[in-house]
């Protein structure tokens, strides 16, 4: 085939090509076997009608039999039109990229056509950049996807190259079209006519799936989308097997052409991807998300990587020797405006990974990384601490007898200290790392219940002492119940049912209640924002709105830190570990306002404490030790080495 040398790649691509092209006919051949079941009922009418006029079947018998095949075949072809009609019209979901138009990128349009003669396979129509260390072809020449493309791009029914933007700012020129060898090739592929149709089958059969789910549609419809939507699962379901074949048939296609194109060089460039993935995952769970979180995004998250892992080749010994390619050209020179992509990627980032507004706002800003430590780092420390001490005067308001003075000691470490080294008042409720508990909320916000319990006078009805209580053991002195005591076929874990070792007093009691309140503020916090966010997103916007962009209808949906992302980036954390990050952000603040201390950024680790000048690694394991044993010397020989005071009122936000 032309564009290879090589009998062995030759081979291996003809393999790939006829796997592809003969599970593209399979798949098509269910469709074929859905249109004939459809047709079927049509096609038996048509023959007793022709029986009729032959008079072959003449009587009553074939007169009824006749009319009932007949609305039983227009009942039929009236829903797989309908059927078809939805399959057809659906919208396939699309990947949301940043797009790169010619006049944005020559160089780079350049690159991809050069690499595509060289193959001898069709250009792809457009270039897209998505903020993730990934590269594929996708297919949007469905009307609802197309856009205004130059005449120089490569034909309508061309998939588009979708680019990892972190390729660009960390991998040189060569290396990028080592990387994207492969996925251009598979333009051959995808030109082939039984292939695109199978293609679009398969993402017609998807995209109907989800109708049912789009917004605006009356209780008629949707109960008819969801009829649609059952015929086209069991399509689906059927060709599914087909349609991965394909796929992997023309991935080896593809792999096979781009053989013998700068293949030395794509060896070296897949150790790059693996260090760019590296790198771009610590750089947005570590630097990028609690930015998002105070409402501030970085505008160079790209240029950020770059930074991130020439830090982690300083480490890192097998990292070793990557950061001495930055001499090179780097394949952001491709851009004609480097930093407005960039900008505009980590915009996208913002949306899928955290679930931020679609465009800056008051409450949505970027923020530079040389502004990064003041603005991100010093405000979520100071805010965290904030929110430790609502918590602790939640905790004195519902302890406190009316008309007593409040706590004078003030915003300090050594009354956080204190409170978590405090042994619990008898009979208090401990609460729990969820946030649970008995007595009375305060209503002050923080979450915190009296430690009295739910009943009159500080009594619990369901206490484990009333015997009629539920959920109350059974009674011990059962026959039956000392029988299986007295079995020594049963197990010895099994002999008490009570005896569960999880249920072992907590090393720190003090530290449950206090996890369990900042928990329940927490929670309360983002129900709020979320209530805040789907008011603002369904404040200006008309049905209109919603039909002609159907994504933007579920911009009201949120999650825990906004509307909710595609891709979150970390699992809920349990109370411990929020109790955990507010100590240290409070140990934080007093060192920066007692002791010279300084907010940092570290590339790979996030919020950083700088003394003099370097960043501090030694503070977690002594804010643990305070937070899971109730030890609070590890921390008090730290705030007296590094001359931090904890008597002193810190300022918050």
């Amino acid at each position: 085939m032309s564009g290879v040398s090589g009998t062995g790649s030759a081979v291996g691509e003809e393999w790939g090509a006829r796997a592809a092209r003969s599970r593209a006919l399979a798949v098509l051949r269910v469709r074929g076997r859905a249109l004939g079941l459809a047709v079927l009922p049509a096609a038996v009418a048509v023959v007793l009608y022709a029986g009729e006029v032959t008079g072959h079947f003449s009587g009553t018998g074939w007169g009824t039999a006749r009319w009932i095949v007949t609305a039983l075949a227009v009942v039929v072809l009236l829903a797989s039109a309908a059927v078809a009609l939805v399959v057809a019209r659906a919208r396939p979901a699309a990947t949301p990229t940043v797009e790169l138009a010619e006049t944005a990128a020559p160089d780079l349009y350049r690159l991809v056509r050069d690499l595509a003669d060289r193959l001898g396979v069709p250009a792809p129509a457009a270039i897209a950049l998505t903020p993730d260390c990934d590269s594929w072809l996708e297919d949007r020449t469905h009307r609802t996807h197309r856009t205004h493309r130059s005449s120089g791009t490569g034909g309508d029914g061309a998939p588009v190259l979708v680019i990892g933007s972190p390729f660009l700012w960390w991998m040189r020129v060569g290396e990028l079209r080592a990387v994207l060898a492969p996925v251009v090739a598979g333009t051959g592929p995808a030109a082939h006519p039984d292939i695109a149709a199978a293609r679009r089958f398969v993402r017609g059969l998807d995209a109907a799936i989800a109708v049912p789910r789009d917004p605006g549609l009356d209780p008629v419809r949707r109960l008819g989308a969801h009829g649609v939507g059952q015929v086209a699962r069991v399509l689906l379901r059927a060709c599914r097997g087909h349609a991965a074949e394909m796929e992997r048939g023309v991935a080896a296609a593809g792999s096979e052409r781009a053989q013998e194109v700068d293949y030395g060089v794509r060896i070296v460039a897949q150790e790059q991807v693996g260090l760019a993935y590296a790198g771009w995952d610590r750089l947005l769970t570590r630097v990028a998300l609690p930015a998002w979180r105070m409402g501030r995004w970085p505008a160079k998250l790209d240029a950020g990587v770059v930074s991130a892992l020439t830090e982690l080749s300083r480490r890192d010994r097998l990292a070793d020797g990557f950061s001495s390619r930055l001499g090179e050209r780097p394949a952001c020179d491709l851009l004609e405006e480097p930093g407005a992509v960039d900008e505009a990627a980590s915009l996208l980032a913002a949306r899928l990974f955290h679930g931020g507004p679609a465009a800056p706002g008051p409450d949505w800003s970027p923020v530079e990384w040389s502004q990064y430590p003041e603005e991100v780092v010093d405000r979520k420390w100071r805010t965290d601490a904030a929110r430790l001490h609502r918590v602790l005067d939640g905790i004195d308001a519902a302890a406190a007898t009316p008309g007593a003075p409040p706590p004078a000691d003030g915003p300090t470490l050594t009354r956080v200290i204190d409170r978590l080294t405090a042994a619990p008042a008898p009979g208090a409720n401990a609460g729990s790392g969820t946030g649970t508990g008995t007595g009375t909320d305060t209503g002050d916000g923080a979450g915190v219940r009296t430690p009295g319990g739910p009943g009159p006078g500080g009594t619990d009805p369901d206490a484990p002492g009333d015997p009629d209580a539920p959920g109350a053991p059974s009674d011990l002195s059962d026959p039956d119940h000392s029988a299986r005591l007295d079995d020594p076929d049963v197990p010895d874990d099994l002999d008490d049912p009570l005896d569960d070792p999880d249920d072992d007093p907590p090393a720190n009691p003090a530290a449950d209640a206090l996890a369990g309140a900042l928990s329940a503020l927490l929670a309360r916090e983002e129900a709020a924002r979320e209530a805040r966010v789907a008011a603002e997103s369904a404040r200006g916007r008309t049905p209109a709105d919603s039909a002609a962009d159907p994504a933007a209808a579920y911009g009201g949906v949120s999650g825990p830190d906004g509307p909710l992302p595609l891709f979150p980036l970390q699992p809920p954390r349990s109370g411990r570990d929020l109790l955990a990050d507010h100590v240290t952000a409070m140990v934080c603040c007093a060192a920066v306002d007692t002791a010279e201390a300084a907010p940092g950024l570290d590339w790979l680790d996030g919020p950083a404490l700088l003394l003099g000048g370097e960043r501090t690694t030694d503070l977690g394991p002594r804010v643990l030790s305070l937070v899971e044993d109730g030890d609070p010397e590890p921390l008090r020989d730290w705030l007296a080495r590094t001359g931090v005071r904890p008597e002193k009122p810190v300022r918050l936000v």
